[in-house]
Protein backbone atom coordinates (compact mmCIF):
# COMPACT_ATOMS: atom_id res chain seq x y z
CA UNK A 1 0.00 0.00 0.00
CA UNK A 2 3.12 2.47 0.75
CA UNK A 3 4.15 1.61 -2.86
CA UNK A 4 0.60 2.69 -3.87
CA UNK A 5 0.53 5.77 -2.29
CA UNK A 6 4.09 6.60 -3.32
CA UNK A 7 3.12 6.26 -6.64
CA UNK A 8 -0.44 8.27 -6.89
CA UNK A 9 2.16 11.33 -5.22
CA UNK A 10 4.28 11.44 -8.28
CA UNK A 11 4.07 14.49 -10.72
CA UNK A 12 3.84 11.77 -13.48
CA UNK A 13 0.95 10.40 -11.96
CA UNK A 14 -0.97 13.61 -11.20
CA UNK A 15 -0.29 15.12 -15.08
CA UNK A 16 -1.77 11.75 -15.97
CA UNK A 17 -4.78 12.25 -13.89
CA UNK A 18 -4.89 15.52 -15.00
CA UNK A 19 -4.52 14.50 -18.85
CA UNK A 20 -6.82 11.74 -18.67
CA UNK A 21 -9.49 13.93 -17.22
CA UNK A 22 -9.25 16.35 -19.88
CA UNK A 23 -9.12 14.05 -22.54
CA UNK A 24 -12.44 12.41 -21.24
CA UNK A 25 -14.17 15.58 -20.82
CA UNK A 26 -13.42 16.32 -24.51
CA UNK A 27 -14.06 12.87 -25.58
CA UNK A 28 -17.44 12.91 -23.51
CA UNK A 29 -18.32 15.67 -25.28
CA UNK A 30 -16.97 15.18 -28.65
CA UNK A 31 -19.30 11.80 -28.41
CA UNK A 32 -22.41 13.17 -27.42
CA UNK A 33 -22.19 15.93 -29.83
CA UNK A 34 -21.86 12.87 -32.62
CA UNK A 35 -25.12 11.25 -30.76
CA UNK A 36 -26.72 14.37 -30.83
CA UNK A 37 -26.23 15.59 -34.44
CA UNK A 38 -26.98 11.42 -35.01
CA UNK A 39 -30.17 11.90 -33.51
CA UNK A 40 -31.50 15.02 -35.49
CA UNK A 41 -29.95 13.82 -38.81
CA UNK A 42 -32.09 10.57 -38.05
CA UNK A 43 -35.43 12.69 -36.87
CA UNK A 44 -35.42 14.67 -39.93
CA UNK A 45 -34.78 12.05 -41.75
CA UNK A 46 -38.21 10.51 -40.71
CA UNK A 47 -40.15 13.34 -40.70
CA UNK A 48 -38.69 14.23 -44.43
CA UNK A 49 -39.96 10.29 -45.26
CA UNK A 50 -43.38 10.62 -43.83
CA UNK A 51 -43.61 14.45 -45.74
CA UNK A 52 -42.32 12.39 -49.14
CA UNK A 53 -45.27 9.25 -48.48
CA UNK A 54 -47.97 11.55 -47.56
CA UNK A 55 -47.09 13.81 -50.94
CA UNK A 56 -46.84 10.27 -52.56
CA UNK A 57 -50.17 9.23 -51.36
CA UNK A 58 -52.03 12.68 -52.21
CA UNK A 59 -50.93 12.17 -56.42
CA UNK A 60 -52.70 8.88 -55.98
CA UNK A 61 -55.56 10.12 -54.52
CA UNK A 62 -55.85 12.92 -56.97
CA UNK A 63 -55.51 10.50 -60.19
CA UNK A 64 -57.68 7.82 -58.92
CA UNK A 65 -59.71 8.92 -55.68
CA UNK A 66 -60.37 6.52 -52.35
CA UNK A 67 -60.40 3.54 -54.08
CA UNK A 68 -56.93 3.62 -56.05
CA UNK A 69 -55.67 5.47 -52.47
CA UNK A 70 -56.87 2.71 -50.44
CA UNK A 71 -55.71 -0.57 -52.36
CA UNK A 72 -52.27 1.24 -52.49
CA UNK A 73 -52.35 1.77 -48.81
CA UNK A 74 -52.83 -2.19 -48.47
CA UNK A 75 -50.13 -2.68 -50.74
CA UNK A 76 -47.83 -1.19 -48.88
CA UNK A 77 -48.85 -2.30 -45.51
CA UNK A 78 -47.91 -5.53 -46.42
CA UNK A 79 -44.15 -4.75 -47.07
CA UNK A 80 -41.58 -5.74 -44.51
CA UNK A 81 -40.58 -2.76 -42.13
CA UNK A 82 -43.52 -0.73 -43.58
CA UNK A 83 -44.68 2.68 -42.04
CA UNK A 84 -47.65 2.80 -40.39
CA UNK A 85 -51.18 4.06 -42.62
CA UNK A 86 -54.52 4.95 -41.61
CA UNK A 87 -57.23 6.40 -44.13
CA UNK A 88 -60.44 6.92 -42.28
CA UNK A 89 -63.80 8.98 -43.99
CA UNK A 90 -64.89 12.17 -42.80
CA UNK A 91 -67.18 10.32 -40.07
CA UNK A 92 -63.68 9.13 -38.56
CA UNK A 93 -64.39 5.27 -39.51
CA UNK A 94 -61.26 3.21 -40.81
CA UNK A 95 -61.14 2.06 -44.16
CA UNK A 96 -57.73 0.89 -44.18
CA UNK A 97 -54.28 1.18 -42.85
CA UNK A 98 -52.46 -0.96 -39.88
CA UNK A 99 -53.08 1.50 -37.08
CA UNK A 100 -55.75 -0.47 -35.04
CA UNK A 101 -55.87 2.12 -31.97
CA UNK A 102 -55.13 5.49 -31.42
CA UNK A 103 -55.37 8.45 -28.54
CA UNK A 104 -58.61 10.29 -29.05
CA UNK A 105 -58.15 13.55 -30.70
CA UNK A 106 -55.40 12.87 -32.96
CA UNK A 107 -56.77 13.01 -36.51
CA UNK A 108 -57.66 16.49 -35.38
CA UNK A 109 -54.38 17.27 -34.88
CA UNK A 110 -52.12 18.37 -38.33
CA UNK A 111 -48.15 18.41 -38.19
CA UNK A 112 -46.01 15.87 -37.29
CA UNK A 113 -46.88 14.59 -33.36
CA UNK A 114 -45.66 12.06 -31.20
CA UNK A 115 -48.05 9.83 -30.06
CA UNK A 116 -48.25 5.70 -28.23
CA UNK A 117 -51.02 3.72 -30.81
CA UNK A 118 -51.04 -0.46 -31.09
CA UNK A 119 -50.61 -1.83 -34.17
CA UNK A 120 -52.64 -4.23 -36.19
CA UNK A 121 -50.79 -7.15 -35.61
CA UNK A 122 -53.13 -9.49 -33.78
CA UNK A 123 -52.70 -7.94 -30.28
CA UNK A 124 -48.84 -9.29 -30.42
CA UNK A 125 -47.36 -6.37 -29.22
CA UNK A 126 -48.49 -3.57 -26.63
CA UNK A 127 -48.35 0.41 -26.81
CA UNK A 128 -45.45 1.21 -29.25
CA UNK A 129 -44.78 5.03 -29.86
CA UNK A 130 -44.68 6.72 -33.45
CA UNK A 131 -44.37 9.65 -35.02
CA UNK A 132 -47.03 10.70 -37.14
CA UNK A 133 -48.60 13.38 -39.84
CA UNK A 134 -51.73 13.62 -40.05
CA UNK A 135 -53.09 15.09 -44.13
CA UNK A 136 -56.46 16.03 -44.75
CA UNK A 137 -57.93 15.04 -48.14
CA UNK A 138 -60.65 16.31 -50.16
CA UNK A 139 -64.37 15.21 -49.46
CA UNK A 140 -63.48 14.55 -45.83
CA UNK A 141 -61.11 12.35 -45.55
CA UNK A 142 -57.91 11.77 -43.72
CA UNK A 143 -54.64 10.63 -44.20
CA UNK A 144 -52.67 9.17 -41.06
CA UNK A 145 -48.78 8.44 -42.05
CA UNK A 146 -46.05 7.70 -39.47
CA UNK A 147 -43.48 5.83 -38.75
CA UNK A 148 -42.64 3.29 -35.16
CA UNK A 149 -39.70 5.34 -33.11
CA UNK A 150 -38.81 1.81 -31.15
CA UNK A 151 -36.36 0.94 -33.62
CA UNK A 152 -35.12 4.64 -33.28
CA UNK A 153 -35.24 4.44 -29.42
CA UNK A 154 -32.99 0.55 -30.14
CA UNK A 155 -30.53 2.42 -32.38
CA UNK A 156 -30.46 5.42 -29.63
CA UNK A 157 -29.73 3.09 -26.41
CA UNK A 158 -26.86 1.37 -29.00
CA UNK A 159 -25.39 4.67 -29.10
CA UNK A 160 -25.72 5.90 -26.18
CA UNK A 161 -24.07 2.19 -24.72
CA UNK A 162 -21.16 2.62 -27.08
CA UNK A 163 -20.44 6.48 -25.80
CA UNK A 164 -20.37 4.72 -21.84
CA UNK A 165 -18.59 1.91 -23.26
CA UNK A 166 -15.82 4.38 -25.65
CA UNK A 167 -16.05 6.24 -22.46
CA UNK A 168 -14.60 3.86 -19.95
CA UNK A 169 -12.50 1.89 -22.59
CA UNK A 170 -10.39 5.56 -22.47
CA UNK A 171 -10.12 6.06 -18.52
CA UNK A 172 -9.19 2.10 -18.32
CA UNK A 173 -6.59 2.53 -20.84
CA UNK A 174 -5.64 6.04 -19.77
CA UNK A 175 -5.14 4.74 -16.18
CA UNK A 176 -2.98 1.73 -17.78
CA UNK A 177 -1.25 3.82 -19.42
CA UNK A 178 -0.36 6.06 -16.99
CA UNK A 179 0.38 3.82 -14.23
CA UNK A 180 3.10 2.42 -16.58
CA UNK A 181 4.45 5.81 -16.94
CA UNK A 182 4.28 6.75 -13.35
CA UNK A 183 5.98 3.42 -12.58
CA UNK A 184 8.97 4.29 -15.20
CA UNK A 185 9.38 7.51 -13.97
CA UNK A 186 9.22 6.48 -10.72
CA UNK A 187 11.84 3.91 -11.54
CA UNK A 188 14.05 6.35 -12.67
CA UNK A 189 13.86 8.77 -10.11
CA UNK A 190 14.26 6.43 -7.67
CA UNK A 191 17.58 5.23 -9.54
CA UNK A 192 18.90 9.03 -9.37
CA UNK A 193 17.97 8.96 -5.76
CA UNK A 194 19.76 5.89 -4.68
CA UNK A 195 22.56 7.13 -6.77
CA UNK A 196 22.65 10.27 -5.47
CA UNK A 197 22.50 8.52 -1.80
CA UNK A 198 25.68 6.80 -2.14
CA UNK A 199 27.48 10.01 -3.64
CA UNK A 200 26.50 12.22 -0.40
CA UNK A 201 27.84 9.23 1.50
CA UNK A 202 30.91 9.86 -0.10
CA UNK A 203 31.18 7.50 -3.35
CA UNK A 204 31.85 9.86 -6.02
CA UNK A 205 32.40 7.14 -8.53
CA UNK A 206 28.89 6.36 -8.82
CA UNK A 207 27.41 7.57 -11.71
CA UNK A 208 23.49 8.38 -13.01
CA UNK A 209 22.85 5.31 -15.16
CA UNK A 210 22.06 6.27 -18.82
CA UNK A 211 19.56 4.12 -20.63
CA UNK A 212 20.35 5.26 -24.30
CA UNK A 213 16.94 6.22 -24.84
CA UNK A 214 18.07 10.19 -25.16
CA UNK A 215 15.01 11.54 -23.25
CA UNK A 216 14.90 14.14 -20.63
CA UNK A 217 16.03 11.47 -18.10
CA UNK A 218 19.06 10.72 -19.90
CA UNK A 219 19.96 14.00 -20.84
CA UNK A 220 19.73 15.28 -17.44
CA UNK A 221 21.87 12.00 -16.12
CA UNK A 222 24.50 12.54 -18.86
CA UNK A 223 24.75 16.85 -17.81
CA UNK A 224 24.46 15.59 -14.13
CA UNK A 225 27.66 13.11 -14.72
CA UNK A 226 29.64 15.50 -16.66
CA UNK A 227 29.20 17.66 -13.84
CA UNK A 228 30.04 14.67 -10.97
CA UNK A 229 33.33 14.10 -13.06
CA UNK A 230 34.21 17.80 -12.67
CA UNK A 231 33.60 17.58 -9.24
CA UNK A 232 35.74 14.68 -8.89
CA UNK A 233 37.75 16.09 -10.87
CA UNK A 234 38.46 19.18 -8.73
CA UNK A 235 37.90 17.09 -5.45
CA UNK A 236 41.73 14.89 -6.73
CA UNK A 237 42.97 18.17 -7.80
CA UNK A 238 42.50 19.69 -4.35
CA UNK A 239 43.85 17.00 -2.84
CA UNK A 240 46.66 16.78 -4.78
CA UNK A 241 47.19 20.54 -4.40
CA UNK A 242 46.52 20.06 -0.17
CA UNK A 243 49.41 17.57 -0.85
CA UNK A 244 51.55 19.63 -2.35
CA UNK A 245 50.83 22.32 -0.41
CA UNK A 246 51.63 20.40 2.61
CA UNK A 247 55.10 19.33 1.34
CA UNK A 248 56.43 22.03 -0.28
CA UNK A 249 55.58 24.66 2.05
CA UNK A 250 57.16 22.65 4.83
CA UNK A 251 60.29 23.13 3.76
CA UNK A 252 60.31 27.27 3.77
CA UNK A 253 58.33 27.23 7.12
CA UNK A 254 60.91 24.99 9.00
CA UNK A 255 63.61 27.35 7.30
CA UNK A 256 62.15 30.65 8.78
CA UNK A 257 61.25 28.37 12.09
CA UNK A 258 64.66 27.67 12.43
CA UNK A 259 66.04 31.06 11.08
CA UNK A 260 64.07 32.87 14.12
CA UNK A 261 65.76 30.59 16.77
CA UNK A 262 68.95 30.89 15.62
CA UNK A 263 69.04 34.46 16.30
CA UNK A 264 67.14 33.97 19.41
CA UNK A 265 70.57 31.81 20.54
CA UNK A 266 73.17 33.00 18.67
CA UNK A 267 72.02 36.84 17.91
CA UNK A 268 75.28 39.41 19.63
CA UNK A 269 74.01 42.48 18.57
CA UNK A 270 71.56 44.63 16.40
CA UNK A 271 73.33 43.99 13.29
CA UNK A 272 72.95 40.13 13.35
CA UNK A 273 69.24 40.75 14.78
CA UNK A 274 68.68 42.85 11.41
CA UNK A 275 69.93 40.38 9.38
CA UNK A 276 68.10 37.21 10.48
CA UNK A 277 64.63 39.53 10.43
CA UNK A 278 66.00 40.12 6.86
CA UNK A 279 66.20 36.28 5.92
CA UNK A 280 62.70 36.01 7.72
CA UNK A 281 61.31 38.54 5.69
CA UNK A 282 62.62 37.25 2.90
CA UNK A 283 61.19 33.75 3.43
CA UNK A 284 57.54 35.31 3.92
CA UNK A 285 57.60 36.98 0.90
CA UNK A 286 58.29 33.91 -1.13
CA UNK A 287 55.26 32.31 1.18
CA UNK A 288 53.18 35.13 0.67
CA UNK A 289 53.79 35.02 -3.33
CA UNK A 290 52.97 30.88 -3.27
CA UNK A 291 50.01 31.97 -1.90
CA UNK A 292 49.12 34.78 -4.02
CA UNK A 293 49.99 32.51 -7.46
CA UNK A 294 47.44 29.57 -6.15
CA UNK A 295 44.76 32.54 -5.44
CA UNK A 296 45.14 33.53 -8.98
CA UNK A 297 45.20 30.29 -10.21
CA UNK A 298 41.81 29.41 -8.57
CA UNK A 299 40.20 32.69 -10.04
CA UNK A 300 41.49 32.35 -12.96
CA UNK A 301 40.28 28.58 -13.50
CA UNK A 302 37.03 29.40 -12.00
CA UNK A 303 36.58 32.27 -14.46
CA UNK A 304 36.14 34.66 -11.77
CA UNK A 305 38.66 37.47 -12.47
CA UNK A 306 38.78 41.62 -10.84
CA UNK A 307 37.34 43.39 -13.78
CA UNK A 308 35.10 42.68 -17.28
CA UNK A 309 37.26 42.09 -19.85
CA UNK A 310 38.84 44.41 -22.03
CA UNK A 311 40.12 45.15 -25.57
CA UNK A 312 44.16 46.23 -25.00
CA UNK A 313 47.39 45.87 -27.08
CA UNK A 314 48.85 42.95 -26.50
CA UNK A 315 52.18 44.26 -28.17
CA UNK A 316 52.24 47.01 -25.97
CA UNK A 317 52.00 44.62 -22.57
CA UNK A 318 54.90 42.27 -24.44
CA UNK A 319 56.93 45.61 -24.67
CA UNK A 320 56.62 46.31 -21.02
CA UNK A 321 57.13 43.30 -19.35
CA UNK A 322 60.26 42.64 -21.52
CA UNK A 323 61.37 46.45 -20.14
CA UNK A 324 60.38 45.02 -16.52
CA UNK A 325 62.99 41.92 -17.27
CA UNK A 326 65.40 43.58 -19.03
CA UNK A 327 67.83 44.08 -15.75
CA UNK A 328 67.36 41.04 -14.80
CA UNK A 329 68.17 39.22 -18.30
CA UNK A 330 71.39 41.82 -17.82
CA UNK A 331 72.70 40.53 -14.64
CA UNK A 332 72.56 37.01 -16.01
CA UNK A 333 74.28 38.12 -18.94
CA UNK A 334 71.21 37.72 -21.46
CA UNK A 335 69.24 39.67 -24.05
CA UNK A 336 65.52 39.96 -24.46
CA UNK A 337 64.91 40.12 -28.14
CA UNK A 338 61.13 41.43 -28.89
CA UNK A 339 59.14 41.01 -31.98
CA UNK A 340 55.83 42.33 -31.79
CA UNK A 341 54.49 45.38 -33.73
CA UNK A 342 51.78 47.70 -32.16
CA UNK A 343 48.60 47.47 -33.11
CA UNK A 344 48.15 44.30 -32.23
CA UNK A 345 44.53 43.84 -30.28
CA UNK A 346 43.08 41.57 -27.79
CA UNK A 347 40.46 40.95 -26.09
CA UNK A 348 40.86 39.98 -22.67
CA UNK A 349 42.48 40.68 -19.25
CA UNK A 350 45.77 42.61 -19.71
CA UNK A 351 46.93 42.05 -16.29
CA UNK A 352 46.65 37.94 -16.45
CA UNK A 353 48.17 38.40 -20.21
CA UNK A 354 51.15 40.09 -18.54
CA UNK A 355 51.70 38.01 -15.52
CA UNK A 356 51.94 34.90 -17.59
CA UNK A 357 54.42 36.62 -19.71
CA UNK A 358 56.13 37.54 -16.63
CA UNK A 359 56.33 34.02 -15.82
CA UNK A 360 57.36 32.42 -19.08
CA UNK A 361 60.23 34.92 -19.21
CA UNK A 362 61.05 34.11 -15.64
CA UNK A 363 61.42 30.49 -16.20
CA UNK A 364 63.54 31.58 -19.42
CA UNK A 365 65.88 33.44 -17.76
CA UNK A 366 66.01 31.11 -14.94
CA UNK A 367 67.02 27.85 -17.06
CA UNK A 368 69.14 29.06 -19.52
CA UNK A 369 71.57 30.76 -18.01
CA UNK A 370 74.64 31.44 -20.33
CA UNK A 371 77.12 28.95 -18.28
CA UNK A 372 74.95 26.15 -19.29
CA UNK A 373 75.18 26.59 -22.76
CA UNK A 374 73.02 28.04 -25.82
CA UNK A 375 73.94 30.87 -27.92
CA UNK A 376 74.26 34.12 -25.45
CA UNK A 377 71.26 32.77 -23.13
CA UNK A 378 68.60 34.62 -25.23
CA UNK A 379 65.24 35.13 -25.06
CA UNK A 380 62.72 35.65 -27.93
CA UNK A 381 59.05 37.04 -27.35
CA UNK A 382 57.06 37.03 -29.91
CA UNK A 383 53.38 38.10 -31.05
CA UNK A 384 51.34 38.49 -34.01
CA UNK A 385 47.99 37.69 -35.33
CA UNK A 386 46.71 35.12 -37.59
CA UNK A 387 43.48 33.78 -38.41
CA UNK A 388 41.44 35.88 -35.92
CA UNK A 389 43.81 34.38 -33.16
CA UNK A 390 47.05 36.01 -31.08
CA UNK A 391 49.88 33.91 -31.19
CA UNK A 392 52.02 34.86 -27.81
CA UNK A 393 55.50 32.54 -28.30
CA UNK A 394 58.88 32.63 -25.36
CA UNK A 395 61.20 30.97 -26.49
CA UNK A 396 64.80 30.30 -24.90
CA UNK A 397 68.20 28.09 -25.35
CA UNK A 398 67.95 26.26 -22.36
CA UNK A 399 67.98 22.75 -21.32
CA UNK A 400 64.16 22.34 -22.42
CA UNK A 401 61.52 19.92 -21.24
CA UNK A 402 61.42 16.12 -22.06
CA UNK A 403 58.30 15.36 -24.43
CA UNK A 404 57.20 13.10 -21.85
CA UNK A 405 56.74 16.03 -19.07
CA UNK A 406 55.61 18.70 -21.03
CA UNK A 407 52.03 17.90 -20.46
CA UNK A 408 52.65 17.05 -16.42
CA UNK A 409 54.55 20.72 -15.76
CA UNK A 410 51.18 22.97 -16.23
CA UNK A 411 50.25 21.13 -12.92
CA UNK A 412 50.67 22.98 -9.58
CA UNK A 413 53.76 22.37 -7.89
CA UNK A 414 55.43 19.90 -10.65
CA UNK A 415 59.06 20.97 -10.83
CA UNK A 416 61.26 18.52 -13.03
CA UNK A 417 64.70 19.95 -10.77
CA UNK A 418 64.71 16.98 -8.21
CA UNK A 419 67.46 19.03 -6.18
CA UNK A 420 64.93 21.80 -6.00
CA UNK A 421 67.87 24.07 -5.65
CA UNK A 422 66.78 26.81 -7.76
CA UNK A 423 64.01 29.62 -6.11
CA UNK A 424 60.55 28.17 -7.10
CA UNK A 425 57.36 26.87 -6.39
CA UNK A 426 56.14 25.11 -9.18
CA UNK A 427 53.07 27.80 -10.15
CA UNK A 428 54.64 29.75 -12.98
CA UNK A 429 53.57 27.25 -15.48
CA UNK A 430 50.08 26.54 -13.75
CA UNK A 431 49.42 29.87 -14.07
CA UNK A 432 50.03 30.18 -17.46
CA UNK A 433 47.28 27.20 -18.28
CA UNK A 434 44.78 28.69 -15.99
CA UNK A 435 45.06 32.11 -17.63
CA UNK A 436 45.37 30.65 -21.22
CA UNK A 437 42.10 28.51 -20.31
CA UNK A 438 40.26 31.69 -19.06
CA UNK A 439 40.83 33.63 -22.19
CA UNK A 440 39.56 30.14 -24.19
CA UNK A 441 43.14 29.41 -26.06
CA UNK A 442 45.46 26.61 -26.11
CA UNK A 443 48.84 26.65 -25.05
CA UNK A 444 52.00 24.19 -26.74
CA UNK A 445 55.53 23.39 -25.31
CA UNK A 446 57.34 22.90 -28.26
CA UNK A 447 61.18 22.00 -28.85
CA UNK A 448 63.36 25.48 -29.51
CA UNK A 449 66.67 23.14 -30.97
CA UNK A 450 67.50 23.67 -28.07
CA UNK A 451 65.76 24.74 -25.61
CA UNK A 452 61.96 25.13 -25.18
CA UNK A 453 59.27 27.46 -27.01
CA UNK A 454 55.85 28.25 -25.59
CA UNK A 455 53.07 28.83 -27.69
CA UNK A 456 49.86 30.75 -26.24
CA UNK A 457 47.37 30.94 -29.25
CA UNK A 458 44.36 33.41 -27.87
CA UNK A 459 41.34 34.39 -29.66
CA UNK A 460 40.90 37.86 -29.93
CA UNK A 461 37.38 38.13 -29.34
CA UNK A 462 36.35 35.13 -26.66
CA UNK A 463 32.73 34.12 -26.78
CA UNK A 464 31.88 34.40 -23.11
CA UNK A 465 33.08 37.20 -20.82
CA UNK A 466 33.80 35.80 -16.98
CA UNK A 467 31.93 36.83 -13.73
CA UNK A 468 34.28 39.36 -12.35
CA UNK A 469 35.20 38.95 -8.85
CA UNK A 470 35.30 40.85 -5.46
CA UNK A 471 38.99 39.57 -5.03
CA UNK A 472 41.54 41.97 -6.76
CA UNK A 473 44.65 40.59 -8.73
CA UNK A 474 48.08 41.22 -7.90
CA UNK A 475 49.79 44.26 -10.02
CA UNK A 476 51.63 43.26 -13.16
CA UNK A 477 54.73 41.91 -13.27
CA UNK A 478 54.45 40.36 -10.29
CA UNK A 479 57.09 37.29 -10.20
CA UNK A 480 55.52 33.81 -9.56
CA UNK A 481 58.71 31.42 -9.41
CA UNK A 482 57.97 28.39 -11.22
Amino acid sequence: MTGLRKLIRTTAFKLMAAYLLVFTLFAASLLGYFFWNAQRLLGSQISNSINAEINSLSDEYAQGGVMLLASTIEARTRRPGSLLYLLTTPQGEALVGNVSELPDGVLDKPGLSNIPYRRDDGGKAGPRTALVRVFALQDGYKLLVGVDLDEQSRVRAIMFNAALWSVGLIMLLGVAGGWFVARRVLHRLDDINATSRSIIDGDLTRRLKVAGTDDEFDRLASTTNAMLDRIQELMAGLKEVSDNIAHDLKTPLTRLRNHAEEALRTAKDEDAYRAALDRTIEESDGLIGTFNALLMIARAEGGRIDGALSEFDVAEAVHAVAELYEPVAEESGARIVVAAQSPLALHGNRELVSQALANLIDNALKYSPKEEGGPAGDVTIAAEKRDGRVILSVADHGAGIPQADRQRVLERFVRLESSRTRPGSGLGLALVSAMVKLHGGTIRLEDNQPGLRVVLELPDKPAEEPVPSKLALRRPGLRVRS
